[in-house]
């Protein structure tokens, strides 16, 4: 496969644009998840649920619009003080409390009281004469109108109630033009619009969070940023690894150039892991096919490192960023306990890139042509019960159904010449490794 064009014209995401993207969708997604467990966000979306009902901007509707001379409070209060006003009520208030209507009425509940009936003596008697006057006067004839009336008794009635702490607040809050901003409703409504204003809601809003579904099934089990200065402080060791102890890992093979350098040309700088392959002359332990472990001169040293003892894992997500140097093999790999299966996540082979899988004596892969090897790349192997497939930056390059692997397998990363290669100077740069579980 020749990805010359994909990558010129944009089939391919360039790496540091690649990265860029995933840590801020992965920054996006944990702030979505944060905000949708914070309180604001539940206080937001009851309020959102009540300010928006029916009930709610019903209520709102009629206690912005009733006019105050419709309610209830408005005509108590009209009818109060025509009442209030009314200048016979006022009489009689004034009557009831007047010493001749005291006299009258104590004069009318004795015997005596018959004596007004006679003109000739009310008009030989003062007192008589002057209760008669008042008998006749407006002011009397008031009091018999109102007294225990029904208008009294309302009036009365009103009185009471416009006193009331409750009636004057309610009579006071319907006066108000502006009533509404005095609720406890409105409270709940600015603090809804307040809260749709917060950076994190209003986030959490526009946010499609499908875009997340990808990364949420996916689990961080193993990563490496290289942050530490030896092999001792890390994860790794160099070497091969043989399921019996009794097989030493440390060695190189005889049909290869370089010999493998005990971890020396493993190295860390920056953040950034370094397998180095030199010019430089060892004589080291090599495995021969027909004749077992030789020693062998080398003209070259390189490197082989591998996680056997401190991490594997069966199916997931394998990844790691690298570039790398030199016109012989470079790769980063699967291994298990035995020789196979074997799947190569990027395997450069000092002409072309090539991944894939081998297992049973079975080999199955790609060749991948049209990527500059010394520029950064991520090569990603998603691994299922059912199916493998590789893929570079954010390009699918190759999916199989077969020798799919059952059982756990370790990461391993190393640098060789081959016989039939000349040989040169070049490394293995890897920036970072990640290993993920899909569930």
């Amino acid at each position: 496969m020749n990805l010359f064009w994909k990558k010129l014209f944009g089939g391919i995401t360039p790496t540091a644009t690649l990265e860029k993207n995933e840590a801020d969708l992965e920054i996006a997604m944990h702030r979505y998840e944060k905000v949708g467990k914070s309180i604001e966000l539940a206080e937001y979306k009851s309020l959102f649920h009540i300010v928006n009902s029916a009930k709610f901007k019903e209520n709102k509707k009629v206690l912005q619009n009733r006019k105050y001379k419709d309610t209830e409070e408005f005509q108590n209060n009209k009818k109060y003080t025509k009442l209030h006003n009314s200048p016979s009520i006022q009489l009689y208030y004034k009557v009831l409390g007047s010493e001749d209507l005291t006299q009258y009425l104590a004069f009318k509940s004795t015997p005596e009281f018959e004596l007004l009936g006679d003109k000739k003596k009310v008009k030989a008697s003062e007192t008589l004469k002057k209760l008669k006057d008042f008998e006749h006067s407006k002011a009397y004839k008031t009091y018999v109108r109102f007294f225990n009336s029904y208008i009294i008794k309302e009036y009365e009635q009103l009185k009471i109630k416009i006193a009331k702490p409750e009636f004057i607040k309610s009579n006071e809050f319907w006066e108000n033009r502006n009533r509404w901003q005095t609720t406890p409703e409105y409270i709940q409504e600015q603090r809804m619009f307040e809260l749709a204003k917060n950076p994190d809601i209003n986030f959490y809003q526009n946010e499609k969070p499908e875009r997340f579904e990808k990364y949420r099934k996916l689990k961080l089990s193993f990563s490496d940023e290289f942050k530490w200065n030896t092999l001792d402080n890390s994860h790794w060791n160099f070497g091969f690894h043989y399921k019996s102890a009794a097989f030493i890992g440390n060695h190189s093979f005889a049909n290869e150039k370089q010999a493998n350098n005990s971890g020396k040309n493993v190295s860390v700088d920056k953040g950034i892991l370094k397998i180095t392959t030199k010019h430089e002359k060892v004589t080291a332990r090599a495995w021969h096919v027909k004749k077992g472990f030789i020693e062998k001169e080398f003209r070259y040293t390189s490197d082989v490192m591998q996680t056997a003892d401190k991490f594997r894992q069966k199916q997931g997500v394998f990844r790691a960023k690298i570039r790398c140097s030199g016109k012989f093999h470079h790769a980063f790999w699967l291994g298990a306990d035995s020789k196979l299966p074997f799947i190569n996540i990027f395997h450069y082979n000092g002409k072309h890139i090539t991944l894939g899988n081998t297992n049973e004596n079975l080999v199955d892969g790609i060749k991948i042509s049209g990527l500059n090897h010394f520029e950064y790349f991520i090569y990603t192997l998603v691994w299922t019960e059912k199916e493998m497939y590789w893929i570079i930056n954010n390009l699918e390059v190759y999916r199989t159904a077969s020798n799919i692997p059952k059982e756990s397998m370790y990461l391993a990363f190393s640098s060789f010449i081959s016989e039939k290669q000349h040989g040169s100077a070049g490394y293995l740069e890897v920036d970072w490794v990640r290993v993920y579980t899909i569930s």
